[in-house]
């Protein structure tokens, strides 16, 4: 073979793998009028009380559905948190009433605002490696996603080190 088809061979491969790798991270589900787009979860620290799951949802029915829960088997528990600026101090607490996805709405957790907290982590997954986990919908129900643990695309801000375990 000679060199320019060697080369030729190698872009192809190239574009090839960068597709590929795309769409690993890219990955959807859906529950009747709900779609839920590309769950994550940032790689934490080994020393970390919490993880935390990004997951944008969003509504294409003719109903409000609301995200009330859910469950995992690699933290002890999973909770909805809702974050908020209050005097310009930043705060966070569980959703108790879980979190309204109107009609035609898109609701984006994501860091550094509402978001999904993995309390007591049992297992820390690497870079690259996916999870499962169970959101609970008061309409659409009990729907099984599956989170891949990547670097957030920017800097957040949101930091989980000094949160305490209620």
């Amino acid at each position: 073979m000679n060199k320019r088809s060697n080369s030729t061979i190698r872009v192809a491969a190239t574009i090839f793998a960068c597709l590929l790798a795309g769409t690993a991270f890219a990955h959807d589900f859906k529950a009747g009028k709900l779609e839920l787009r590309h769950p994550w979860s940032a790689l934490a620290p080994p020393v970390a009380p919490v993880l935390g799951g990004y997951v944008t949802i969003v509504n294409t029915g003719q109903e409000s559905d609301r995200l009330v829960g859910g469950t995992t088997n690699i933290a002890e528990r999973l909770e909805i948190h809702e974050s908020s600026l209050v005097e310009g101090v930043a705060k966070m607490r569980p959703a108790k009433q879980g979190l309204e996805i109107a009609p035609g709405a898109t609701l984006a957790l994501q860091p550094g605002g509402t978001h999904i907290m993995l309390v007591k982590p049992i297992k820390r997954p690497v870079e690259g490696e996916k999870f499962k986990a169970t959101l609970l919908f008061e309409k659409a129900g009990a729907v099984e996603v599956e989170f891949v643990v990547q670097r957030p695309k920017r800097e957040s801000g949101e930091d989980h080190s000094g949160h305490q375990d209620p």
